[in-house]
Order: structure tokens, then sequence, then C-alpha cells
């Protein structure tokens, strides 16, 4: 794992047996937090932005000192903008963007576990999830599909679908059906198109 303001590795998970689905563990001289949205650390199996320090961190970006300000602390922590979760032997797993976790009703929800268990219906081709503005609960899940050649997927059978595996909060609120998705160069969906769309 790793980003460009952190030139660019922070992790890694060779000759440590990581787990599946795991970044591995800080590089050697590299320190690292996972930060709660209340600025304390995050315990074990909960959830916290990644924030790094070290040698290979970044001084800042050229003449924008307020971009610089946003993403580095003043005592050289990088907010790196990643949520993810530390298990008890110290391996690190990415859940989402920090940007993107969805808040219902003061719970988090991260799009990305709402997409995986989407993505196991045999009528999903591909799925992004955002949050959209809802009057009680703060925000809502909202889901943008694209069926599966040939399938005609159903909304409640979908919502009924997260509802099996996950938390009924974290269930989408509303399903669009689509024909593709927005993706940028390296072929990630843009979810901050389908927030300004939906």
């Amino acid at each position: 794992y790793g980003l460009t303001e952190a030139s660019p590795a922070v992790t890694s998970g060779l000759g440590h047996g990581a787990p599946d689905g795991s970044i591995g563990v800080p590089l050697p001289g590299v320190e690292m937090r996972l930060v709660d949205k209340t600025g304390e650390d995050a315990l074990v199996g909960d959830p916290g932005e990644i924030w790094v320090r070290g040698p290979n961190v970044f001084p800042g970006y050229w003449n924008d000192p307020e971009a610089t300000a946003a993403a580095l602390t003043p005592d050289g922590w990088l907010r790196t903008g990643d949520v993810a979760v530390v298990d008890d032997d110290g391996f690190l797993s990415i859940v989402d963007r920090a940007k993107d976790v969805i808040i219902v009703s003061g719970f988090n929800v991260f799009p990305a576990e709402v997409e995986e268990v989407l993505g196991t219906h045999p009528a999903v081709k591909e799925v992004a999830v955002v949050g959209v503005p809802h009057p009680s609960s703060g925000e809502a899940v909202k889901a943008f599909v694209v069926p599966a050649p040939g399938a005609h997927p159903d909304e409640a059978e979908l919502i009924a679908h997260v509802g099996r595996h996950l938390a009924r909060y974290k269930s989408p609120a509303t399903i669009e059906f689509v024909d593709r998705l927005p993706h940028g160069d390296t072929g990630k969906v843009l979810r901050r198109a389908l927030r300004q769309d939906g």
C-alpha cells in the first residue's frame, strides 16, 4: 500500500504472512496510526483513517499551503484519506476512502462493504454505492447497479439480498439501474460523479 505523498510505499505484506486482502504492516522507519472520527487512535478491529509519518512523507504541495495544511498535521502526520482496520496480529486492511463513508443515523456505512455484497448477486454485473441526503437519518445508502447481461434485477430483491448479509441500516434505501458506471483513467468507479448525478 502506498500513495504519491509517501514516496510512494507505506506498507507491505511480503514476507510477513499477511492474510488475503491485507495491505500488510508498515515498512521499517514508517510510523502509522489509525485515527477515528474523534481524533483518537482506533481500537483493534475498529476503522480509522490511516495517518503516516516518516522520512518518506512529502513536505507539502508545491505553492499550495491550503492543501498542505489539509493533508499534513503540524507535527508531520500525513492524513491519507484511506480508512483501514488492524487485526490482533498488526495486519492492516483497507475498508474505504474517508470521504466516501456514509453516515446513517450516526452509524458508519462503508460503500465497499455494500458493493461487495450486492456484487455477489447473479443479476448484478457492476455496482457502486454512495450516500445521499435523507431528512431523518442525515444520509441514506443509494446503489447504482449495472445489470448482468440478460438479467432484469428487482430493486426489492437486491435490497433484501443486502439485508440478509449486513445490518439493516447498511441496506440501500434506493437502487438505480444504469447502463454503465463512470470510471476514471485507472479504471476505478468515480463515486463523486454519482453523488453529483444522484
